[in-house]
């Protein structure tokens, strides 16, 4: 048998063989990028963490800050200085009453520094636009250690 025939004969398995090794590149690429968005979570995660611990708070668990805000910050930096963002925090610190018998109160700084640390460190380009907002709020320290 010619090597020529014996190639035409069994063309299937090349083609076959080329198509699971591209299939593999692909996965491959797909699975290093998961991994390095992972380990770039988990970086900001931690450097959040141990934000909160030089703050004085309990070290909060990383991974759940990973789901949370994962390698862009998620939620907190779509528009942080939006009306309806400013207008949800001062909801957020009202007296809890609902309807007629709500009343604002003065909140705690320690939010608002919180929500700069998460900005500075997942969307630090949103960060002053945040700060000239709440500049206007008045807070002081109102929750007892």
């Amino acid at each position: 048998m010619s090597p020529t025939r014996f190639a035409s004969e069994h063309k299937w398995i090349y083609i076959g063989a080329i198509v699971v090794l591209v299939a593999l590149a692909v996965i491959g690429v797909i699975q290093y990028q998961s991994v390095k968005s992972t380990n770039e979570a988990a970086e900001k995660a931690n450097q959040l963490a141990d934000a909160a611990e030089d703050a004085g708070w309990p070290r909060p668990d990383t991974r759940t800050i990973e789901r949370t805000l994962g390698t862009d910050g998620g939620v907190v930096c779509d528009d942080p200085a939006s009306a309806l963002e400013s207008a949800l925090w001062k909801i957020n610190v009202s007296n809890g009453a609902a309807f007629v018998g709500q009343r604002p109160v003065i909140g705690d700084g320690r939010a608002l520094r919180a929500e700069a640390k998460i900005l500075e460190i997942y969307c630090p380009d949103k960060l002053d636009d945040f700060e000239d907002k709440i500049d206007d709020l008045k807070t002081d320290n109102t929750v007892r250690d």
